[in-house]
């Protein structure tokens, strides 16, 4: 009976280091399982959520502008309304004197591919290959039809009736989103912000406001970065191509918001451009150049510009970017270093870590407040409060949550 009453049980026998596994192992795949069920569900809804989130990025943008506007007496709305057609006229331009540039200076740059081709061809057939005329003919023909069947899969996938509509629902969308987002941002930040229990109200909202301050930094450092880049291989390649400088300035411009990778492909078609055009000599100079442009970007600009706003790692801005990419494309690219950047900044200071104390937290959202806490009658609509109580009330007296009147304290008596 001794040995009985003193042997231990089936739990109890089992390590202390096997139970905590155990334990990790549970929690880990359930926050696993949460993070893809979120994928997934980003990747389903991606036509409505890649328009806010560039809406997101356009309202930072323009918001400086709406507000310089404001300071000259216009409206909000009238603000607003030029910030936006002001952008919309920008990115037109740009896109038309490409185009412009690249129709005039298209044909010189084919004529010396065409050039360039044939002197590669002479060289194969009279080099160390000695390739003959016809095996020459066959592997071109051969190029040929697979660039013709490429075209043609390409050219059908662009023109499919589904990938342009989508492509106008978005740029609807974001231009909507975009709009609104100037007029009352925070109206909506102040909504989703009461969708949450009252107790996490106030932390998420200067979460909220820290991670505002990292994607804007982001966001203008970006731009910056990206201007010097497009700014200074432009003028490289003008030495070389100067037909051609202005859509590849444009080009590495776009090109630079995604980190690291966007600087390389640029950086690859400006010296094969110029590589067709001008020859070996020439294409190792612009390759000298765009490597100087990068790295000057990368030792100078990128660390007192960005500074500690959005500090991440180049390992993690490589991983990111790389994780980004396979799960979305050349939209996750875009869109991963702001994500973690800010993600990086709300759970720093959700775990005590203030990345900017100088923002304090005097600043707070309206909050919803209990129909018995309101002072009075009054509330948003100036009703009595009896009227709404009849209208939502419960039928066994109990009060639900209403919003708290204009003239109440910004934070409400129940934070």
């Amino acid at each position: 009976m001794s040995s009985e009453r003193t042997s231990p049980s089936g739990a109890d026998s089992v390590p202390l280091s096997v139970r905590a596994a155990a334990s990790w192992s549970w929690r880990v795949l359930l926050i696993a399982t949460a993070v893809a069920a979120f994928l997934w569900l980003l990747a389903a809804l991606k036509t409505i959520v890649v328009p806010v989130a560039i809406a997101l990025l356009l309202t930072i943008l323009l918001a400086p502008v709406r507000r310089t506007l404001q300071r000259w007496h216009l409206s909000k709305g009238l603000a607003t309304a030029v910030s936006i057609v002001g952008l919309i006229v920008l990115v037109g331009g740009l896109v038309t004197l490409a185009g412009t540039s690249i129709v005039s200076g298209f044909q010189d740059l084919a004529d010396q591919a065409v050039e360039g081709f044939r002197q590669f061809t002479t060289w194969l057939a009279e080099g160390p290959l000695k390739l003959d005329s016809d095996q020459l003919s066959q592997y071109g023909q051969q190029l040929q039809s697979s660039l013709v069947e490429s075209s043609g899969l390409v050219s059908g996938a662009l023109g499919a009736a589904t990938t342009v509509g989508h492509v106008f629902v978005g740029a609807l969308i974001a231009l909507f989103c975009t709009i609104f987002f100037l007029l009352d941002g925070r109206t909506i930040w102040t909504w989703l912000v009461n969708l949450l229990p009252v107790r996490a109200r106030e932390n998420v909202h200067q979460a909220g406001r820290r991670g505002l301050v990292t994607l804007s930094a982001y966001v203008r450092t970006q731009i910056l970065v990206a201007f010097v880049d497009a700014v200074g291989i432009g003028i490289g390649s003008a030495f070389f191509v100067p037909a051609l400088a202005l859509p590849i300035g444009i080009l590495v411009f776009v090109g630079s918001f995604v980190p690291i990778i966007g600087a390389i492909v640029t950086g690859a078609i400006a010296t094969a451009v110029v590589l067709v055009a001008n020859g070996w000599v020439a294409a190792l100079i612009m390759l000298g150049i765009v490597l100087l442009v990068q790295q000057a970007e990368s030792h100078i600009l990128q660390p007192f510009l960005m500074g500690h706003a959005v500090s991440l790692h180049p390992v993690a801005v490589v991983l990111v970017v790389a994780a980004g990419s396979l799960a979305a494309g050349i939209v996750g690219a875009l869109f991963a270093v702001p994500l973690a950047a800010v993600l990086n900044t709300i759970l720093l200071y959700l775990h005590g870590h203030d990345k900017f104390p100088e923002l304090g937290t005097e600043d707070h959202v309206p909050l919803l407040r209990r129909r018995s806490q309101l002072p009075g009658t009054l509330l948003w609509s100036g009703r009595a409060s009896q009227d709404t109580a009849t209208a939502g009330g419960t039928s066994d007296g109990s009060t639900t949550d209403a919003p708290a009147p204009p003239d109440a304290g910004p934070a409400g008596e129940n934070r």
